[in-house]
């Protein structure tokens, strides 16, 4: 039997944890704007449900790779106040995470923009 009211606590755990994420990581917020800015390219260019799809997935791994990033770079802090080499390595390495999903977002949107736009600008 599903407890209901444990299930809606979880849920409103996580929705804090995207509220705070919201409000403390500016790139977040850059990242959204980029994704509101493909969805209208998108809606404006007419790609198909298919390309929509694809587009909508990238722009959750970005999304929630900036999330995670935020996460570990919290944790991180918590653990040491110190500059230590290991904590700027874990941060690095999550910093670069977000880079690469948001290097590989860019390629998948290129690679579905550009048919539209060639044959829009023809």
């Amino acid at each position: 039997m599903i407890n209901f009211k444990k299930f809606y606590k979880s849920v409103s755990y996580a929705v804090e944890g995207i509220r705070y994420a919201f409000h403390s990581d500016q790139n977040l917020i850059i990242h959204c704007f980029m994704a509101l800015f493909v969805i209208l390219m998108s809606l404006a260019l007419r790609v198909t449900p298919f390309e929509m799809g694809i587009l909508g997935v990238t722009i959750l791994v970005v999304i929630s790779a900036e999330m995670v990033n935020s996460a570990i770079e919290k944790m991180v802090d918590l653990i040491t106040k110190e500059h230590r080499a290991e904590a700027k390595i874990a941060k690095d390495v999550s910093a670069g995470m977000v880079l690469l999903t948001a290097i590989g977002s860019a390629i998948i949107g290129v690679l579905i923009f550009a048919p539209y736009l060639l044959r829009f600008f023809r």
